[in-house]
């Protein structure tokens, strides 16, 4: 299981060995890292020195200011920005879906796009969002994406819509998406020093159907990683762009 990839493709080739299949949760895409201000599509363009300005600006919920630094940067470069950004998009997609393992099973990330996917995705990687699939004798349901923020990144979708994605689903044994529950210790992010947006239809159907696990990723340096919600154990997988591991779940 692995959430948060974001663009670690010699680990990712590697964390479904010895796995029956791997799970993804989203964010493969990195567009700026936030402990290597070097690395990922930003700073390929415009240079580590803006990209720590950026991350200030962000740090800081500086929102405007930091939109304002992006248009002008993005006025200067040649071309297109969507397409620009597209292409980059695909060269990291490229990649990271031809490290994925048979059968890897994954969903969308706030950061993804996902009208790429079926270009990418092989014959084992089944893609799913609102749905469910039997892994290992066990019904697991998929949500993806992310909700609105003042961050804007591509896959953010309104309340309503992610709230309808999770009725689908139902009743499952896991439960499987990319944002976390709508709990303060879940969507703090230690490093960033902000709360990352949860979604309250998640917690009220992990109250309500008490599936055995809900895993998500999102908040990379989550001030609590693991909890109980009532007979769910919930538990934060989105550690995998920095360390390389991915989590075990075992019957």
């Amino acid at each position: 299981m692995v959430s948060d990839v974001h663009g670690n493709v010699r680990d990712l080739a590697r964390a479904g060995e010895g796995a029956d299949a791997l799970i993804c949760l989203g964010d493969l895409i990195l567009f700026l890292d936030y402990a290597d201000h070097s690395r990922g599509i930003f700073p390929d363009l415009f240079g580590t020195a803006n990209a720590d300005r950026l991350v200030e600006l962000r740090t800081a919920r500086r929102f405007e200011e930091a939109r304002e630094l992006g248009a002008r940067l993005w006025a200067g470069v040649e071309g297109d920005r969507a397409t620009v950004l597209e292409q980059a998009v695909r060269r990291q997609y490229a990649e990271l879906f031809a490290a994925f393992p048979t059968p890897t099973y994954a969903t969308y990330g706030n950061v993804d796009m996902p009208a790429l996917w079926p270009e990418y995705a092989a014959a084992g990687t089944t893609v799913l969002d609102g749905q469910r699939a039997e892994i290992g004798g066990r019904v697991f349901g998929f949500v993806g994406g992310g909700l609105r923020t003042p961050m804007r990144t591509p896959f953010e979708i309104s309340d309503e819509e992610y709230a309808a994605k999770i009725e689908a689903v139902g009743e499952v044994d896991v439960l499987c998406t990319h944002i976390p529950p709508d709990v303060p210790e879940l969507l703090y992010d230690t490093v960033a020093r902000r709360f990352e947006r949860g979604s309250r239809a998640l917690l009220d159907a992990v109250r309500r159907t008490r599936p055995r696990y809900a895993l998500f990723g999102h908040v990379h340096q989550p001030l609590v990683r693991r909890m109980r919600i009532g007979a769910t154990e919930c538990v934060n997988v989105g550690h995998f762009a920095g360390t390389g591991r991915p989590w075990a779940l075992e019957w």
